[in-house]
This record gives C-alpha cells, structure tokens and sequence, in this order.
C-alpha cells in the first residue's frame, strides 16, 4: 500500500497504532461506501494499485467488490498477512436454478498465527463488518446480524439469516485465482451491457450499530431502503433527489443528474 497512513485516517483508525484484522475489517466496511458510480457513467473501472488509493482513499469515494476488497487486500498484506483472493458466483435476488458470472471477490486471509479467515467488505447492503472463520463454523452474529459458511458439493456456501430462515449470498470454490482472472470479472462487471452495475445505479453503507441503507434502481423506480436487524423500511423518492441522497446518507457529494436521468 503506498500510503498506509492515509488508508487508516480514511476508516477512521489512528496511524499511531498497528490495527488487527477484526478492528481494520469492520472500520473498512462501515467507512468507504459501497457504489457503481463510475460504471453507471460508463467511466472504465482500474484495479491498478495506486488508482484504488486515489480514489477510495484520497478522493473517499466508494466502490464495489473488486476494488473495495483488493484495498483491503493490500492493507492486509502491508500488516504482514497471507490474502488469497477467490471469485464467487452472487445468489441473493437470483432465479431458483440460475448460473451467474463469477462477479464477486471474496478474500481468504492467513494471520500470523495460522489461522483462516473470510473476509469481505464489498457485497454491498448486508457484507460481512467483521471475518469470520474460513469455512463451515457454525453462525457468527455481527451488530445484530448473522452469518455462517456451508458446503456444498465442492463449494463454499455464505448464508445470512433472514425472518428465521437462512438464505443464501454467494457460493464460491476455495480455491485463489490470479489477477487476471479479477481483472477478466472486473471488465464484465462494470463494461457489459448486461451487467446491473452498468444499466443501473446502486450506492450502500453500513454503520458500526448494524444500521444499513442503499439506494438503487434495479427494479425500475429508485427504492430507499434503511434496515435495522429488527425492522425495514423501503421509499421511493423521487429520482431527481439522488445527487442529494448521495451527499447526505451516502458522503458522496458532488454529482448531477443530467439530461438523461444518469448521473454526471
């Protein structure tokens, strides 16, 4: 990481002191938010290192799981840490039967101990704030929210539980792929016209309480969704307030609606 100092201001933690795993994973996931806003204005997506630092760091915008992910990828490895980075297929909203891309990184890191575990600060509304232990480990409750790994098959399986039932994220093989591969997912990701991180607009954050909110149109109207563990409540605001959700909930000031109703 080029500026170490700067990565840690940025989530909020004193460059004073060397951050565990636990502390750097959860000031990540409820500081930088998670959005597409440079797909959406069809602007390419750089995974090179020092693109990642100007623009979540320096800039302190958001992303989404490859770049969200590889940022804390390099933190990780600047601490001294092993980071495996592996490609998962996303479940939640999916058909019953339905085969996506690989479009989700998840990373498995080794501590100085030996010990493995699942990280992920990029899955948008409803990623893990804290790692959990690498593979089947019974659930894990965070904030008010809980997770837990299954297998199945050759697969490893993330669940979230949902109104008394689990449901699943993602499913992914344990097995770590080069950056090429990344890169390959990144481009189809944020330049194919199919992708929902092209055709539409989503931005999220997750506070340290367990508090969610996201905002997209992938539906067709813009939805608003704040979430506690224990309630939910869903808007539509009109589509010309984004510029203004954005900068308030959002802390990405900035941006216009042009004439097309995309961002500029």
């Amino acid at each position: 990481m080029l500026d170490f100092a700067a990565y840690l201001e940025r989530i909020g933690l004193s460059a004073d002191e060397r951050p565990t795993l636990p502390a750097l994973h959860r000031a990540h996931a409820t500081s930088i938010p998670f959005e597409n806003l440079d797909p959406h204005r069809g602007i390419p997506v750089s995974l090179a290192p020092e693109d990642l630092e100007r623009k979540l760091v320096r800039e302190r915008r958001g992303g989404y799981c490859f770049e969200q992910n590889l940022l804390l990828a390099s933190a990780l490895e600047h601490l001294g840490l092993t980071v495996e980075p592996m490609l998962a297929r996303v479940r939640r909203g999916a058909p019953p039967g339905a085969v996506r891309p690989r479009s989700h990184l998840v990373l498995r890191v080794s501590d100085h101990d030996g010990r493995r575990w699942h990280a992920d600060v990029g899955f948008g509304l409803g990623t893990l704030l804290d790692p959990i232990p690498f593979g089947p480990d019974g659930a894990h409750e965070q904030s008010g929210w809980s997770f837990r790994v299954v297998e199945e098959g050759p697969e490893l399986v993330l669940q979230t539980l949902t109104d008394g039932s689990w449901s699943d994220l993602y499913a992914f093989s344990p097995q770590p792929v080069p950056h090429v591969d990344i890169e390959m997912s990144n481009w189809w990701t944020s330049a194919n016209p199919q992708s929902l991180f092209v055709s539409g607009l989503v931005a999220a954050r997750h506070h340290p309480d367990g508090r969610r909110e996201s905002i997209n149109d992938w539906s067709g109207p813009l939805e608003l969704r704040v979430q506690s563990p224990s309630d939910v409540q869903v808007s539509q605001p009109p589509r010309e307030t984004i510029p203004e959700l954005l900068a308030e909930r959002f802390a990405l000031p900035g941006f216009a609606l042009g004439a097309d109703g995309r961002l500029r």
